[in-house]
């Protein structure tokens, strides 16, 4: 048995390794294809001793270094079908066991998602649709002029990581300039992107549509505040498919409460869902999604699982890897 799926979650394990993946994995030699847990793992360690690589996704144990040591003493890699490999991948990594992650895949989603709303956020929509479905006909045909459409229109995306390197690629068939605040990236990406940098100030007060992809770190949270909303401009839209906690919750329903032609599209809250008694859920220029952007939908978690199976197949074979994840990149992703 050189080969498992370890994941603490039955339902995760379903929704990610379909049927048809685990038909394609067959060709994995010495494949065991059932699930095991952690619990599993310990209450019978010697029988997993020759396990040289692990599948999993979302549910995936934290194990100490002491823990891989003894359970996994010949592991070689572990394939995760799903993004952020934070809460586990430095043991492993100090074991010196290879880690990859399918955050290319889950990122796929979300800047599909993203760029799908910026297209209808300049064209007025989510307000629009609103007042069309409360029969406010006068009023909707009073301001749908106000909204600029996506012609020449900047668009502001705050990080370049993964999703805002994927958003800034999928917003190249448009005709749109795009800026973009992140401090990690260089001069060289930002071309090959073709997007410009700019300060979070010039971004606010300049861009349409602001879409929020920063990392999920502490030196990110509530870094976009007041004064950056309420220097938004007329008629332009705050999307959020990153972390609540990137910004101060309370300064963004003010600025909607003193300003009601701009939107909030709100896929994340913190804490998540947001309690029933927030005024997110009452605001008419705010709109929320119950974290939906990513991988969460069933087809798209089979991607995650299947960009694993492709990294496998490319590391046994000695071919190039793309998703492998080590201890410099934790320092800044997701």
């Amino acid at each position: 048995m050189k080969v498992i799926i370890l994941c603490n979650s039955a339902m995760h394990y379903r929704s990610v390794y379909s049927k048809t993946v685990l038909e394609e994995m067959k060709t994995v030699p010495d494949m065991d294809y059932a699930r095991y847990s952690i619990e599993d793992i310990a209450a019978n360690p010697a029988r997993f001793a020759d396990v040289e690589f692990i599948f999993s996704t979302w549910g995936m144990p934290a194990l100490s270094e002491e823990e891989i040591r003894q359970y996994f003493p010949r592991l070689k890699c572990l394939f995760y079908a799903a993004g952020s490999v934070q809460a586990f991948a430095r043991p492993f990594l100090n074991c010196g066991v290879k880690v990859f992650s399918a955050w290319a895949a889950n990122g796929v989603s979300v800047a599909e998602y993203t760029v799908a709303q910026i297209i209808l956020a300049n064209k007025g929509f989510f307000t629009l649709t609103s007042l069309m479905s409360q029969k406010r006909l006068d009023e909707a045909n009073k301001i749908k002029l106000s909204y600029p459409g996506n012609f020449k229109e900047k668009i502001g995306l705050i990080g370049c990581g993964m999703i805002g390197s994927l958003v800034a690629e999928l917003l190249k068939q448009y005709d749109l300039e795009v800026l973009a605040f992140d401090p990690y990236m260089s001069d060289e990406k930002a071309a090959r992107l073709n997007v410009r940098k700019c300060s979070l100030e010039e971004l606010f007060s300049s861009c349409s549509v602001i879409s929020n992809h920063l990392a999920n770190k502490k030196a990110t949270e509530k870094m976009l505040r007041y004064e950056h909303f309420a220097s938004m401009r007329p008629y332009s839209t705050f999307i959020n498919t990153g972390r609540g906690a990137q910004l101060i919750e309370e300064d963004l329903v003010r600025v909607l409460t003193e300003r009601p032609d701009m939107v909030a599209l709100l896929d994340v809250t913190h804490p998540e869902p947001a309690p029933l008694s927030h005024p997110f859920y009452t605001l008419p220029n705010c709109f929320m999604t119950p974290h939906i952007a990513g991988s969460i939908l069933s087809g798209e978690q089979v991607r995650m699982a299947e960009f694993m199976l492709e990294e496998y197949n490319s590391y046994i074979s000695g071919q190039p890897c793309k998703y492998e994840v080590t201890e410099k990149m934790l320092e800044t992703m997701a």
